[in-house]
Protein backbone atom coordinates (compact mmCIF):
# COMPACT_ATOMS: atom_id res chain seq x y z
CA UNK A 1 0.00 0.00 0.00
CA UNK A 2 1.32 3.43 -0.99
CA UNK A 3 1.79 5.29 2.31
CA UNK A 4 2.07 8.65 0.55
CA UNK A 5 -1.32 8.11 -1.10
CA UNK A 6 -2.82 6.90 2.18
CA UNK A 7 -1.64 10.00 4.04
CA UNK A 8 -2.88 12.20 1.21
CA UNK A 9 -6.34 10.65 1.49
CA UNK A 10 -6.30 10.89 5.28
CA UNK A 11 -5.25 14.55 5.37
CA UNK A 12 -7.72 15.63 2.67
CA UNK A 13 -10.64 13.81 4.31
CA UNK A 14 -9.77 15.07 7.80
CA UNK A 15 -9.28 18.61 6.51
CA UNK A 16 -12.57 18.46 4.62
CA UNK A 17 -14.36 17.11 7.69
CA UNK A 18 -12.91 19.86 9.88
CA UNK A 19 -14.00 22.58 7.43
CA UNK A 20 -17.42 20.91 7.12
CA UNK A 21 -17.94 20.85 10.92
CA UNK A 22 -16.73 24.44 11.31
CA UNK A 23 -19.05 25.47 8.49
CA UNK A 24 -22.05 23.81 10.15
CA UNK A 25 -21.26 25.63 13.39
CA UNK A 26 -20.79 28.97 11.62
CA UNK A 27 -23.99 28.53 9.60
CA UNK A 28 -25.96 27.58 12.72
CA UNK A 29 -24.68 30.57 14.71
CA UNK A 30 -25.31 32.97 11.83
CA UNK A 31 -28.87 31.73 11.33
CA UNK A 32 -29.55 31.97 15.07
CA UNK A 33 -28.51 35.61 15.12
CA UNK A 34 -30.42 36.51 11.94
CA UNK A 35 -33.57 34.71 13.09
CA UNK A 36 -33.14 35.32 16.84
CA UNK A 37 -36.46 37.12 17.43
CA UNK A 38 -38.32 34.61 15.28
CA UNK A 39 -36.77 31.76 17.26
CA UNK A 40 -37.97 33.30 20.53
CA UNK A 41 -41.48 33.68 19.13
CA UNK A 42 -41.49 30.14 17.76
CA UNK A 43 -40.52 28.65 21.12
CA UNK A 44 -43.38 30.64 22.67
CA UNK A 45 -45.82 28.88 20.32
CA UNK A 46 -45.09 25.48 21.87
CA UNK A 47 -48.31 24.21 23.43
CA UNK A 48 -49.69 20.85 24.49
CA UNK A 49 -50.88 20.43 20.89
CA UNK A 50 -48.55 17.69 19.66
CA UNK A 51 -48.72 18.88 16.03
CA UNK A 52 -47.85 22.46 17.00
CA UNK A 53 -44.91 21.29 19.12
CA UNK A 54 -43.71 19.04 16.29
CA UNK A 55 -44.02 21.91 13.80
CA UNK A 56 -42.00 24.22 16.04
CA UNK A 57 -39.27 21.60 16.40
CA UNK A 58 -39.15 21.14 12.62
CA UNK A 59 -38.95 24.85 11.84
CA UNK A 60 -36.41 25.70 14.57
CA UNK A 61 -34.11 22.85 13.55
CA UNK A 62 -34.44 23.77 9.87
CA UNK A 63 -33.30 27.30 10.77
CA UNK A 64 -30.38 26.44 13.04
CA UNK A 65 -29.45 23.30 11.06
CA UNK A 66 -28.71 21.17 14.11
CA UNK A 67 -31.03 18.67 15.78
CA UNK A 68 -28.42 18.29 18.54
CA UNK A 69 -28.69 21.99 19.45
CA UNK A 70 -32.51 21.78 19.41
CA UNK A 71 -32.68 18.67 21.59
CA UNK A 72 -30.09 20.04 24.03
CA UNK A 73 -32.11 23.27 24.17
CA UNK A 74 -35.29 21.26 24.89
CA UNK A 75 -33.52 19.37 27.69
CA UNK A 76 -32.42 22.71 29.15
CA UNK A 77 -35.93 24.23 28.93
CA UNK A 78 -37.54 21.19 30.54
CA UNK A 79 -34.86 21.30 33.22
CA UNK A 80 -35.78 24.96 33.81
CA UNK A 81 -39.48 24.14 34.05
CA UNK A 82 -40.35 26.17 30.92
CA UNK A 83 -41.65 23.22 28.96
CA UNK A 84 -43.49 20.05 29.94
CA UNK A 85 -42.23 16.61 29.02
CA UNK A 86 -45.02 16.12 26.48
CA UNK A 87 -44.26 19.43 24.81
CA UNK A 88 -40.56 18.58 24.75
CA UNK A 89 -41.19 15.18 23.15
CA UNK A 90 -43.22 16.84 20.41
CA UNK A 91 -40.43 19.35 19.70
CA UNK A 92 -37.84 16.53 19.61
CA UNK A 93 -39.96 14.60 17.09
CA UNK A 94 -40.05 17.72 14.91
CA UNK A 95 -36.29 18.21 15.30
CA UNK A 96 -35.73 14.82 13.70
CA UNK A 97 -37.60 16.00 10.61
CA UNK A 98 -35.90 19.42 10.56
CA UNK A 99 -32.42 17.95 10.63
CA UNK A 100 -33.06 16.11 7.35
CA UNK A 101 -32.90 19.49 5.59
CA UNK A 102 -29.11 19.23 5.81
CA UNK A 103 -29.17 16.18 3.55
CA UNK A 104 -31.14 18.04 0.90
CA UNK A 105 -28.72 20.96 1.11
CA UNK A 106 -25.88 18.55 0.38
CA UNK A 107 -27.64 17.29 -2.76
CA UNK A 108 -27.39 20.73 -4.38
CA UNK A 109 -25.00 20.63 -7.33
CA UNK A 110 -23.06 23.70 -6.23
CA UNK A 111 -20.22 22.08 -4.29
CA UNK A 112 -17.66 23.61 -6.65
CA UNK A 113 -18.98 27.05 -5.70
CA UNK A 114 -18.33 26.50 -2.00
CA UNK A 115 -14.96 28.28 -2.07
CA UNK A 116 -16.24 31.40 -3.92
CA UNK A 117 -19.23 31.57 -1.54
CA UNK A 118 -16.86 31.36 1.41
CA UNK A 119 -14.53 34.04 0.04
CA UNK A 120 -17.20 36.59 -0.94
CA UNK A 121 -19.21 36.14 2.25
CA UNK A 122 -16.05 36.47 4.35
CA UNK A 123 -15.49 40.04 3.09
CA UNK A 124 -19.00 41.07 4.18
CA UNK A 125 -18.57 39.22 7.50
CA UNK A 126 -15.27 40.90 8.29
CA UNK A 127 -15.88 44.44 7.06
CA UNK A 128 -19.63 45.11 7.20
CA UNK A 129 -20.80 47.12 10.23
CA UNK A 130 -24.49 46.19 9.96
CA UNK A 131 -25.09 43.27 12.31
CA UNK A 132 -27.91 41.72 10.30
CA UNK A 133 -25.87 41.71 7.06
CA UNK A 134 -22.78 40.56 8.95
CA UNK A 135 -24.44 37.52 10.50
CA UNK A 136 -26.29 36.67 7.28
CA UNK A 137 -22.88 36.71 5.58
CA UNK A 138 -21.61 34.47 8.39
CA UNK A 139 -24.36 31.96 7.66
CA UNK A 140 -23.55 32.02 3.92
CA UNK A 141 -19.85 31.70 4.75
CA UNK A 142 -20.70 28.64 6.84
CA UNK A 143 -22.69 27.16 3.96
CA UNK A 144 -19.73 27.76 1.65
CA UNK A 145 -17.47 25.96 4.12
CA UNK A 146 -19.93 23.04 4.23
CA UNK A 147 -19.85 22.66 0.44
CA UNK A 148 -16.10 23.17 0.24
CA UNK A 149 -15.50 20.63 3.02
CA UNK A 150 -17.79 18.15 1.27
CA UNK A 151 -15.91 18.69 -2.00
CA UNK A 152 -12.58 18.03 -0.25
CA UNK A 153 -13.92 14.83 1.33
CA UNK A 154 -15.33 13.60 -1.99
CA UNK A 155 -12.07 14.28 -3.84
CA UNK A 156 -10.05 12.69 -1.06
CA UNK A 157 -12.16 9.53 -1.10
CA UNK A 158 -11.95 8.93 -4.89
CA UNK A 159 -8.67 6.91 -4.79
CA UNK A 160 -10.05 4.53 -2.13
CA UNK A 161 -11.98 2.58 -4.78
CA UNK A 162 -8.69 1.49 -6.36
CA UNK A 163 -7.20 0.21 -3.09
CA UNK A 164 -7.85 -3.49 -2.59
CA UNK A 165 -7.41 -3.35 1.18
CA UNK A 166 -10.21 -0.82 1.57
CA UNK A 167 -12.43 -2.76 -0.85
CA UNK A 168 -12.09 -5.89 1.29
CA UNK A 169 -12.73 -3.96 4.50
CA UNK A 170 -15.84 -2.18 3.18
CA UNK A 171 -17.20 -5.43 1.74
CA UNK A 172 -17.63 -6.68 5.30
CA UNK A 173 -20.37 -4.08 5.80
CA UNK A 174 -22.56 -4.90 2.83
CA UNK A 175 -26.19 -5.15 4.04
CA UNK A 176 -26.90 -8.46 2.28
CA UNK A 177 -28.81 -9.81 5.28
CA UNK A 178 -30.57 -8.49 8.38
CA UNK A 179 -27.36 -9.07 10.35
CA UNK A 180 -25.41 -7.10 7.72
CA UNK A 181 -27.93 -4.25 7.95
CA UNK A 182 -27.54 -4.13 11.73
CA UNK A 183 -23.73 -4.04 11.42
CA UNK A 184 -24.00 -0.98 9.18
CA UNK A 185 -26.49 0.61 11.58
CA UNK A 186 -24.11 0.11 14.50
CA UNK A 187 -21.19 1.59 12.53
CA UNK A 188 -23.27 4.66 11.66
CA UNK A 189 -24.37 5.06 15.28
CA UNK A 190 -20.83 4.71 16.63
CA UNK A 191 -19.35 7.16 14.12
CA UNK A 192 -22.04 9.78 14.86
CA UNK A 193 -21.65 9.29 18.60
CA UNK A 194 -17.92 9.98 18.29
CA UNK A 195 -18.17 12.96 15.91
CA UNK A 196 -21.22 14.36 17.78
CA UNK A 197 -22.75 15.54 14.51
CA UNK A 198 -25.19 13.57 12.38
CA UNK A 199 -24.75 16.19 9.63
CA UNK A 200 -21.02 15.43 9.45
CA UNK A 201 -21.51 11.66 9.27
CA UNK A 202 -24.27 12.19 6.71
CA UNK A 203 -21.81 14.25 4.63
CA UNK A 204 -19.18 11.49 4.89
CA UNK A 205 -21.74 8.84 3.93
CA UNK A 206 -22.86 10.86 0.91
CA UNK A 207 -19.25 11.39 -0.16
CA UNK A 208 -18.48 7.66 0.11
CA UNK A 209 -21.59 6.77 -1.89
CA UNK A 210 -21.07 9.54 -4.46
CA UNK A 211 -17.56 8.30 -5.22
CA UNK A 212 -18.71 4.67 -5.37
CA UNK A 213 -16.79 3.48 -2.31
CA UNK A 214 -20.03 2.18 -0.76
CA UNK A 215 -23.35 1.22 -2.33
CA UNK A 216 -26.71 2.92 -1.82
CA UNK A 217 -28.02 0.12 0.48
CA UNK A 218 -24.92 0.45 2.67
CA UNK A 219 -25.33 4.23 2.81
CA UNK A 220 -29.03 3.87 3.70
CA UNK A 221 -28.19 1.53 6.60
CA UNK A 222 -25.46 3.88 7.83
CA UNK A 223 -27.90 6.81 7.75
CA UNK A 224 -30.37 4.87 9.90
CA UNK A 225 -27.60 4.26 12.43
CA UNK A 226 -26.72 7.94 12.41
CA UNK A 227 -30.21 8.65 13.76
CA UNK A 228 -29.32 6.62 16.84
CA UNK A 229 -25.84 8.12 17.23
CA UNK A 230 -27.17 11.67 17.29
CA UNK A 231 -29.06 10.93 20.53
CA UNK A 232 -25.74 10.72 22.40
CA UNK A 233 -25.54 14.54 22.53
CA UNK A 234 -28.88 14.86 24.32
CA UNK A 235 -28.01 12.00 26.70
CA UNK A 236 -24.77 13.75 27.66
CA UNK A 237 -26.65 17.05 28.07
CA UNK A 238 -29.13 15.39 30.46
CA UNK A 239 -26.42 14.45 32.97
CA UNK A 240 -26.98 16.36 36.20
CA UNK A 241 -30.40 17.67 35.17
CA UNK A 242 -33.86 17.14 36.66
CA UNK A 243 -35.74 13.91 36.06
CA UNK A 244 -38.03 15.58 33.52
CA UNK A 245 -35.03 16.65 31.45
CA UNK A 246 -33.56 13.14 31.58
CA UNK A 247 -36.90 11.74 30.45
CA UNK A 248 -36.78 14.05 27.41
CA UNK A 249 -33.30 12.78 26.48
CA UNK A 250 -34.49 9.18 26.90
CA UNK A 251 -37.53 9.96 24.73
CA UNK A 252 -35.19 11.07 21.94
CA UNK A 253 -33.21 7.83 22.21
CA UNK A 254 -36.32 5.65 22.50
CA UNK A 255 -37.93 7.31 19.49
CA UNK A 256 -34.92 6.79 17.24
CA UNK A 257 -34.01 3.29 18.44
CA UNK A 258 -37.56 1.94 18.09
CA UNK A 259 -37.86 3.64 14.73
CA UNK A 260 -34.67 2.06 13.42
CA UNK A 261 -35.75 -1.36 14.73
CA UNK A 262 -39.01 -1.35 12.79
CA UNK A 263 -37.57 0.17 9.61
CA UNK A 264 -34.73 -2.39 9.49
CA UNK A 265 -37.34 -5.18 9.57
CA UNK A 266 -38.56 -3.93 6.16
CA UNK A 267 -35.20 -2.48 5.09
CA UNK A 268 -34.97 -4.18 1.68
CA UNK A 269 -38.49 -3.11 0.73
CA UNK A 270 -37.80 0.44 1.95
CA UNK A 271 -34.63 0.93 -0.12
CA UNK A 272 -36.52 -0.26 -3.21
CA UNK A 273 -39.46 2.00 -2.48
CA UNK A 274 -37.45 5.25 -2.19
CA UNK A 275 -35.79 5.12 -5.66
CA UNK A 276 -39.12 4.01 -7.18
CA UNK A 277 -40.90 6.96 -5.57
CA UNK A 278 -38.27 9.45 -6.79
CA UNK A 279 -37.86 7.83 -10.22
CA UNK A 280 -34.08 7.82 -9.79
CA UNK A 281 -31.47 5.12 -10.22
CA UNK A 282 -28.85 5.34 -7.40
CA UNK A 283 -26.53 3.13 -9.44
CA UNK A 284 -26.48 5.48 -12.45
CA UNK A 285 -22.91 6.60 -13.16
CA UNK A 286 -21.33 9.74 -14.56
CA UNK A 287 -17.73 9.92 -15.73
CA UNK A 288 -15.72 12.96 -14.65
CA UNK A 289 -12.05 14.00 -14.60
CA UNK A 290 -11.77 12.61 -11.06
CA UNK A 291 -13.35 9.28 -12.05
CA UNK A 292 -16.73 7.59 -11.95
CA UNK A 293 -19.42 9.27 -9.79
CA UNK A 294 -22.94 8.36 -8.72
CA UNK A 295 -24.85 11.69 -8.63
CA UNK A 296 -28.35 10.28 -7.99
CA UNK A 297 -27.27 8.44 -4.87
CA UNK A 298 -27.16 11.71 -2.88
CA UNK A 299 -30.83 12.37 -3.62
CA UNK A 300 -31.72 8.80 -2.69
CA UNK A 301 -29.83 9.07 0.63
CA UNK A 302 -31.47 12.42 1.51
CA UNK A 303 -34.91 10.97 0.70
CA UNK A 304 -34.14 7.84 2.74
CA UNK A 305 -33.23 10.04 5.72
CA UNK A 306 -36.28 12.32 5.39
CA UNK A 307 -38.70 9.48 4.66
CA UNK A 308 -37.65 7.53 7.73
CA UNK A 309 -37.97 10.51 10.10
CA UNK A 310 -41.29 11.71 8.66
CA UNK A 311 -42.89 8.24 8.77
CA UNK A 312 -41.46 7.57 12.22
CA UNK A 313 -42.82 10.88 13.54
CA UNK A 314 -46.29 10.23 12.09
CA UNK A 315 -46.31 6.78 13.71
CA UNK A 316 -45.22 7.99 17.14
CA UNK A 317 -47.13 11.32 17.39
CA UNK A 318 -50.41 9.70 18.53
CA UNK A 319 -48.53 7.93 21.33
CA UNK A 320 -46.78 10.92 22.95
CA UNK A 321 -48.98 10.69 26.07
CA UNK A 322 -48.26 6.96 26.44
CA UNK A 323 -44.54 7.51 25.92
CA UNK A 324 -44.60 10.28 28.51
CA UNK A 325 -46.29 8.01 31.08
CA UNK A 326 -43.86 5.19 30.32
CA UNK A 327 -40.87 7.49 30.86
CA UNK A 328 -42.38 8.77 34.12
CA UNK A 329 -42.48 5.16 35.33
CA UNK A 330 -38.99 4.44 33.96
CA UNK A 331 -37.58 7.52 35.73
CA UNK A 332 -39.87 7.95 38.78
CA UNK A 333 -40.14 11.08 40.89
CA UNK A 334 -37.76 11.20 43.88
CA UNK A 335 -39.09 10.86 47.41
CA UNK A 336 -37.79 14.32 48.19
CA UNK A 337 -38.53 17.05 45.64
CA UNK A 338 -35.68 18.25 43.47
CA UNK A 339 -34.46 21.79 43.95
CA UNK A 340 -32.92 23.14 40.77
CA UNK A 341 -30.48 25.93 41.51
CA UNK A 342 -32.01 28.28 38.98
CA UNK A 343 -35.47 28.05 37.53
CA UNK A 344 -34.83 29.42 34.05
CA UNK A 345 -31.11 29.32 33.32
CA UNK A 346 -29.25 26.33 31.97
CA UNK A 347 -25.69 26.34 30.65
CA UNK A 348 -26.87 24.18 27.75
CA UNK A 349 -28.54 27.28 26.30
CA UNK A 350 -25.21 29.04 25.74
CA UNK A 351 -25.14 27.45 22.27
CA UNK A 352 -28.39 29.27 21.47
CA UNK A 353 -27.84 32.88 22.65
CA UNK A 354 -31.08 34.05 21.02
CA UNK A 355 -33.00 31.75 23.39
CA UNK A 356 -30.56 32.00 26.30
CA UNK A 357 -30.86 35.81 26.55
CA UNK A 358 -34.65 35.47 26.71
CA UNK A 359 -34.44 32.90 29.50
CA UNK A 360 -32.01 35.00 31.53
CA UNK A 361 -34.51 37.87 31.31
CA UNK A 362 -37.09 35.58 32.94
CA UNK A 363 -34.62 35.02 35.76
CA UNK A 364 -34.39 38.82 36.16
CA UNK A 365 -38.20 38.87 36.32
CA UNK A 366 -38.01 36.31 39.10
CA UNK A 367 -35.61 38.57 41.00
CA UNK A 368 -38.24 41.33 40.77
CA UNK A 369 -40.91 38.97 42.11
CA UNK A 370 -38.66 37.98 45.01
CA UNK A 371 -37.99 41.62 45.90
CA UNK A 372 -41.75 42.33 45.84
CA UNK A 373 -42.35 39.35 48.14
CA UNK A 374 -39.68 40.63 50.54
CA UNK A 375 -41.47 43.99 50.69
CA UNK A 376 -44.83 42.31 51.38
CA UNK A 377 -43.31 40.31 54.22
CA UNK A 378 -41.53 43.40 55.53
CA UNK A 379 -44.84 45.27 55.73
CA UNK A 380 -46.19 42.59 58.06
CA UNK A 381 -43.01 42.74 60.15
CA UNK A 382 -43.40 46.52 60.53
CA UNK A 383 -47.11 46.29 61.34
CA UNK A 384 -46.62 43.78 64.12
CA UNK A 385 -45.60 44.90 67.60
CA UNK A 386 -44.20 41.41 68.19
CA UNK A 387 -41.57 39.54 66.26
CA UNK A 388 -42.73 37.47 63.27
CA UNK A 389 -39.92 34.94 63.03
CA UNK A 390 -41.42 33.07 60.09
CA UNK A 391 -41.51 36.16 57.86
CA UNK A 392 -38.15 37.36 59.13
CA UNK A 393 -36.62 34.00 58.20
CA UNK A 394 -38.23 34.14 54.76
CA UNK A 395 -36.81 37.62 54.10
CA UNK A 396 -33.32 36.44 55.09
CA UNK A 397 -33.68 33.38 52.81
CA UNK A 398 -34.94 35.40 49.84
CA UNK A 399 -32.08 37.87 50.17
CA UNK A 400 -29.57 35.02 50.26
CA UNK A 401 -31.23 33.40 47.22
CA UNK A 402 -31.08 36.68 45.31
CA UNK A 403 -27.34 36.92 45.91
CA UNK A 404 -26.91 33.45 44.38
CA UNK A 405 -29.25 34.20 41.49
CA UNK A 406 -27.38 37.40 40.64
CA UNK A 407 -24.07 35.55 40.68
CA UNK A 408 -25.39 32.84 38.34
CA UNK A 409 -26.97 35.39 36.00
CA UNK A 410 -23.61 37.18 35.76
CA UNK A 411 -21.83 33.88 35.00
CA UNK A 412 -24.47 32.85 32.45
CA UNK A 413 -24.48 36.20 30.65
CA UNK A 414 -20.69 36.23 30.74
CA UNK A 415 -20.77 32.89 28.90
CA UNK A 416 -23.07 34.40 26.26
CA UNK A 417 -20.73 37.38 25.87
CA UNK A 418 -17.84 35.02 25.15
CA UNK A 419 -19.65 33.77 22.04
CA UNK A 420 -20.10 35.39 18.65
CA UNK A 421 -23.12 37.65 19.31
CA UNK A 422 -24.73 40.68 17.71
CA UNK A 423 -24.73 44.20 19.13
CA UNK A 424 -28.42 43.78 19.99
CA UNK A 425 -27.73 40.70 22.14
CA UNK A 426 -24.70 42.44 23.71
CA UNK A 427 -26.93 45.42 24.63
CA UNK A 428 -29.54 43.08 26.13
CA UNK A 429 -26.80 41.43 28.18
CA UNK A 430 -25.62 44.81 29.48
CA UNK A 431 -29.15 45.80 30.49
CA UNK A 432 -29.86 42.51 32.24
CA UNK A 433 -26.60 42.66 34.19
CA UNK A 434 -27.50 46.17 35.36
CA UNK A 435 -31.06 45.22 36.31
CA UNK A 436 -29.90 42.15 38.22
CA UNK A 437 -27.45 44.35 40.16
CA UNK A 438 -30.18 46.91 40.97
CA UNK A 439 -32.61 44.23 42.18
CA UNK A 440 -29.94 42.72 44.38
CA UNK A 441 -29.23 46.18 45.83
CA UNK A 442 -32.94 46.66 46.59
CA UNK A 443 -32.91 43.34 48.48
CA UNK A 444 -29.90 44.58 50.47
CA UNK A 445 -31.83 47.68 51.62
CA UNK A 446 -34.85 45.57 52.56
CA UNK A 447 -32.46 43.52 54.66
CA UNK A 448 -31.20 46.80 56.18
CA UNK A 449 -34.80 47.64 57.12
CA UNK A 450 -35.26 44.25 58.74
CA UNK A 451 -32.02 44.51 60.73
CA UNK A 452 -32.97 48.01 61.95
CA UNK A 453 -36.40 46.71 63.00
CA UNK A 454 -34.78 43.81 64.86
CA UNK A 455 -32.41 46.25 66.56
CA UNK A 456 -35.43 48.16 67.85
CA UNK A 457 -36.82 44.90 69.22
CA UNK A 458 -33.50 43.96 70.83
CA UNK A 459 -33.28 47.33 72.59
CA UNK A 460 -36.94 47.14 73.56
CA UNK A 461 -37.69 50.38 71.71
CA UNK A 462 -41.24 50.83 70.46
CA UNK A 463 -42.11 53.04 67.51
CA UNK A 464 -44.85 55.54 68.30
CA UNK A 465 -48.22 55.15 66.57
CA UNK A 466 -47.58 58.25 64.48
CA UNK A 467 -44.12 56.99 63.54
CA UNK A 468 -45.52 53.57 62.62
CA UNK A 469 -48.21 55.20 60.47
CA UNK A 470 -45.60 57.27 58.65
CA UNK A 471 -43.27 54.31 58.19
CA UNK A 472 -46.01 52.04 56.82
CA UNK A 473 -47.25 54.77 54.49
CA UNK A 474 -43.74 55.23 53.07
CA UNK A 475 -43.30 51.46 52.86
CA UNK A 476 -46.50 51.02 50.84
CA UNK A 477 -45.51 53.84 48.51
CA UNK A 478 -42.11 52.23 47.90
CA UNK A 479 -43.65 48.74 47.45
CA UNK A 480 -46.16 50.09 44.91
CA UNK A 481 -43.29 51.83 43.14
CA UNK A 482 -41.32 48.58 42.83
CA UNK A 483 -44.47 46.76 41.62
CA UNK A 484 -44.81 49.39 38.88
CA UNK A 485 -41.15 48.93 37.91
CA UNK A 486 -41.55 45.14 37.88
CA UNK A 487 -44.56 45.43 35.60
CA UNK A 488 -42.61 47.53 33.11
CA UNK A 489 -39.72 45.05 33.13
CA UNK A 490 -42.06 42.12 32.40
CA UNK A 491 -43.88 44.01 29.63
CA UNK A 492 -40.65 45.49 28.25
CA UNK A 493 -42.13 48.98 28.50
CA UNK A 494 -39.40 51.57 28.04
CA UNK A 495 -41.71 54.61 28.30
CA UNK A 496 -42.18 54.40 32.05
CA UNK A 497 -39.27 56.70 32.92
CA UNK A 498 -41.27 59.95 33.28
CA UNK A 499 -43.84 58.28 35.51
CA UNK A 500 -41.06 56.64 37.53
CA UNK A 501 -39.31 59.99 37.99
CA UNK A 502 -42.54 61.68 39.10
CA UNK A 503 -43.50 58.97 41.59
CA UNK A 504 -39.90 58.73 42.77
CA UNK A 505 -39.87 62.45 43.51
CA UNK A 506 -43.07 62.03 45.56
CA UNK A 507 -41.46 59.26 47.63
CA UNK A 508 -38.38 61.42 48.25
CA UNK A 509 -40.58 64.37 49.26
CA UNK A 510 -42.63 62.12 51.57
CA UNK A 511 -39.47 60.70 53.17
CA UNK A 512 -38.15 64.21 53.87
CA UNK A 513 -41.49 65.32 55.29
CA UNK A 514 -41.69 62.33 57.65
CA UNK A 515 -38.07 62.89 58.69
CA UNK A 516 -38.85 66.52 59.58
CA UNK A 517 -41.88 65.45 61.61
CA UNK A 518 -39.79 62.85 63.40
CA UNK A 519 -37.09 65.41 64.24
CA UNK A 520 -39.79 67.64 65.70
CA UNK A 521 -40.81 64.76 67.97
CA UNK A 522 -37.16 64.28 68.99
CA UNK A 523 -36.91 67.96 69.91
CA UNK A 524 -40.05 67.55 71.99
CA UNK A 525 -38.37 64.69 73.88
CA UNK A 526 -40.72 62.03 72.50
CA UNK A 527 -37.93 59.83 71.09
CA UNK A 528 -34.56 58.69 72.40
CA UNK A 529 -31.37 59.37 70.37
CA UNK A 530 -30.91 55.66 69.51
CA UNK A 531 -34.51 55.24 68.37
CA UNK A 532 -34.20 58.46 66.38
CA UNK A 533 -31.09 57.19 64.62
CA UNK A 534 -32.68 53.83 63.77
CA UNK A 535 -35.90 55.45 62.56
CA UNK A 536 -34.16 57.95 60.24
CA UNK A 537 -31.97 55.15 58.84
CA UNK A 538 -35.16 53.25 58.00
CA UNK A 539 -36.58 56.30 56.23
CA UNK A 540 -33.34 56.66 54.24
CA UNK A 541 -33.51 52.98 53.24
CA UNK A 542 -36.79 53.64 51.40
CA UNK A 543 -35.20 56.45 49.43
CA UNK A 544 -32.40 54.05 48.42
CA UNK A 545 -34.96 51.43 47.37
CA UNK A 546 -36.65 54.07 45.24
CA UNK A 547 -33.31 55.15 43.74
CA UNK A 548 -32.47 51.60 42.61
CA UNK A 549 -35.99 51.18 41.21
CA UNK A 550 -35.50 54.40 39.23
CA UNK A 551 -32.18 53.07 37.93
CA UNK A 552 -34.06 50.05 36.52
CA UNK A 553 -36.55 52.39 34.80
CA UNK A 554 -33.62 54.29 33.27
CA UNK A 555 -32.10 51.02 32.03
CA UNK A 556 -35.45 50.12 30.44
CA UNK A 557 -35.52 53.54 28.73
CA UNK A 558 -31.99 52.98 27.42
CA UNK A 559 -30.47 55.88 29.36
CA UNK A 560 -27.95 53.83 31.35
Amino acid sequence: MDLALLFSILFEVLGGLGIFLLGMKQMSEGMQEVAGDRLRRLIGYVTNNRFMACGVGTVVTSIIQSSSVTTVMVVGMINAGLMTLRQGIGVIFGANIGTTMTGWLLTLKISEYGLPMLGIAAFFYLFCKNDRIRFAAGAIMGLGMVFFGLELMSNGLHPIREMEGFKVWFSRFEPNSYFGVMKCVLVGAALTGIVQSSSATLGITMSLAFTGVISYPTAAALVLGENIGTTVTALLASIGTTRSARRAAYAHTLFNVLGVLWITSIFFLYIKFIPWLLHVDPAQTVYTNEGTCYPNVKIAIAATHSGFNIINTLLFLPFIAYMSRFLEQLVPEPKTPEKPHLKYLDIRMLDTPAIGIQQSLKEVHRMGESVAQMLRDMEQVLSNDKRDKERESRIFQLENDLDLVQRDIVEFLGGIMEGNISRDVAERVRRQLRMADEYESISDYIMTLLKLRLKLFDNELAISEQGKTELLDLHRQAAAYIDMINGSVVLGAGRILKEAQAQGAQITHLMKEYRSQHLNRVEAGEASPLKSLLFTDMLNAYRRIKDHGLNIAEVMAGEK
